[in-house]
């Protein structure tokens, strides 16, 4: 279960949504759209087309060139003393291939598209083809979504338990916007909601479905909108992998000359715990993502040194202010009203 917090404006969150639906297209596999926000139809029309191995190779080949290009261009203005020092690797998966490049400039062909079983849950449509039923003492919406979730895991041979004498095959569920006012929940209007558990509910049925299936999940979630931050902590709990993004769009960042190649942050908050009762700590804590012409890619936050004649600093006043929040561990020149001179 991979728990995406939306950015602000929902930009990127839909961008990582639909590549996760494209990934399962190109693998082959079968698909489960839910949303409450746009018809799945039109979600499925707008993925990104998939580059070819030679393409790919190709497309990549001119962006490392460009890179090499503008690596000369700053050891020409760095100073010599920083040349020796080892280069910051930007991209975390750059000697291994995982999973495929898509373009996000052109959109996947139809006959691709059509090529796999996918199944779509559009919540305006659900509620006026049956009454109003309240299962699992829950929110209706959410109840009718894992009312069709758990008959396409029956139905199609997805359940684990059960054996399937057909070839057996992965179902990648997408759920856009969970949690939202569209759903009928209202954890996103107030602090103190009338259903406060409804979300929680629904992610520990749709736990222990994903469980004892052969299926994979993703939901996004306007976190910055939920008031409430014990909900997000049970919702944060019962997930498996969890992360956020920032964009940097209407922030101070935005306008910042240090960030002008990035668009935003990715925060890591969880990853699975495997065979451990605690999480792993990735080593790379800073990630930011960007959406270059044709691909969106996530890479290791790297400022560059200040290159400016005129470079800012703070007085002495307020260093020494900030020396006594050291700790003793710092040296002895962090103690009493002496600054610390880098």
């Amino acid at each position: 279960l991979v728990f995406t917090e939306e950015d602000k404006y929902g930009l990127y969150s839909n961008l990582l949504f639909k590549y996760f639906l494209a990934e399962g297209i190109v693998c082959g596999h079968d698909l489960f759209v839910a949303s409450a926000k746009e018809h799945p139809d039109n979600i499925l029309k707008e993925l990104p087309a998939p580059l070819l191995d030679d393409t790919c190779g190709k497309e990549l080949g001119d962006e490392a060139a460009a890179v090499k290009s503008e690596d000369f261009q700053e050891s020409m203005k760095i100073a010599w003393r920083y040349q020796n020092l080892p280069k910051m690797e930007a991209s975390p998966t750059t000697y291994t291939k995982f999973g495929h490049y898509y373009d996000v400039s052109k959109k996947m062909s139809p006959e691709l598209r059509q090529s796999v079983k996918w199944h779509s849950f559009y919540l305006h449509e659900e509620l006026s083809l049956e009454p109003e039923t309240k299962a699992w003492n829950m929110n209706s919406g959410y109840a009718r979504l894992l009312q069709s979730i758990q008959r396409i895991i029956s139905q199609e041979g997805f359940d684990g338990s059960d054996p399937q004498k057909k070839q057996r095959n992965v179902l990648r569920i997408g759920i856009q916007s969970l949690g939202s006012i569209l759903w009928g929940d209202d954890v996103c209007c107030s602090d103190t909601p009338e259903d406060p558990h409804s979300l929680t509910k629904f992610l520990y049925v749709l736990r222990g479905l994903l469980r004892k299936s052969l299926s994979a999940c993703i939901i996004t979630v306007p976190a910055h909108l939920m008031q409430n931050k014990a909900i997000m902590e049970r919702v944060t709990n019962l997930s498996d992998t969890v992360v956020g993004l920032e964009s940097f769009i209407g922030s101070e960042r935005e306008t910042n000359p240090l960030y002008k190649d990035y668009h935003g942050l990715v925060h890591v908050h969880q990853i699975p715990r495997l065979n451990s009762l605690i999480c792993d700590v990735s080593d790379t804590k800073d990630l930011a993502f960007r959406l270059k012409r044709k691909q969106f890619t996530i890479e290791r936050l790297h400022l560059p040194p200040d290159l400016s004649d005129t470079v800012s600093r703070a007085s002495k006043q307020d260093l020494a202010g900030s020396a006594k929040l050291l700790s003793s561990g710092c040296g002895a020149m962090a103690i009493g009203k002496k600054h610390l001179d880098f």
